[in-house]
Order: structure tokens, then C-alpha cells, then sequence
């Protein structure tokens, strides 16, 4: 079974490029565009890893850290935003996120970090 990753971002052409490399690469998608479908996701799909956009339109992506870090289960989680600053970094960081990209970035390094936190094994 191919790993599920759920992608969140609010610009439609954002979500349809992660689907699209996502995809090509073997992985199951679900894509969504706001902080709320994203925490339904979250519950209905069980992702192997989350991809999230900063700033939503309902929130933000450290909205959806925070949700997700107080499950039991272990998910890394990428934080990506247009808006990158260190002080974002780190608050990404402490709020619990696994990564954190500015955007614009290579498709290579977001499948890289991708495939680095996927092929990691992780605590039960």
C-alpha cells in the first residue's frame, strides 16, 4: 500500500501542482484547502504525512500542528509558506511541525523531504 499524504493549501494552483507530483510519484492523495477539511481529513484518511500551507483562508497551518500533535499518533508535517521568516521557522518548528519550506523550492527538495520522513521509521 502506497503512503497517503494530505496536502492543504488555499491557492487552487498550489494544491493541483503537490497533487499532480504526488501522485506521479506514487503516493495517495487527498487534497484540501482549508484548515477545517483538513482536520476532518486528518480523521477520516489517517495520512502518513501532512503538507500544509501557512496562511489558510479558516486559519493556519500551525492551527493544524497543533491539532494534530495532541493525537497519539506520530505524523510528520511539512509547514510551507510564501511568507518564510526565521522567527516563523521556529514557531512552525515549536508548535510542532517536522519541516518547514519557503516557498518557491524545488520539486525535488519538497519529494526529498517527502520521502525522508516516509521512509523513516517512527515510534508507535
Amino acid at each position: 500500500m502506497s503512503a497517503r499524504v494530505l496536502v492543504v493549501d488555499d491557492e487552487a494552483d498550489f494544491l493541483a501542482t503537490y497533487e499532480r507530483l504526488l501522485r506521479r510519484q506514487g503516493y495517495e492523495v487527498t487534497a484540501v484547502s482549508s484548515c477545517s477539511a483538513a482536520l476532518a481529513a486528518v480523521a477520516r484518511e489517517h495520512p502518513s504525512l501532512i503538507i500544509s500551507d501557512l496562511r489558510l483562508g479558516d486559519g493556519d497551518g500551525l492551527d493544524i500542528v497543533r491539532a494534530v500533535r495532541t493525537t497519539a499518533r506520530p505524523l510528520p508535517i511539512i509547514v510551507v509558506t510564501g511568507y518564510a521568516s526565521e522567527e516563523l521557522r521556529r514557531a512552525a518548528l515549536a508548535a510542532g511541525a517536522t519541516e518547514f519550506l519557503a516557498k518557491p523550492f524545488l520539486a525535488s527538495a519538497l519529494l526529498a523531504t517527502v520521502r525522508a520522513h516516509l521512509d523513516q521509521p517512527r515510534a508507535c
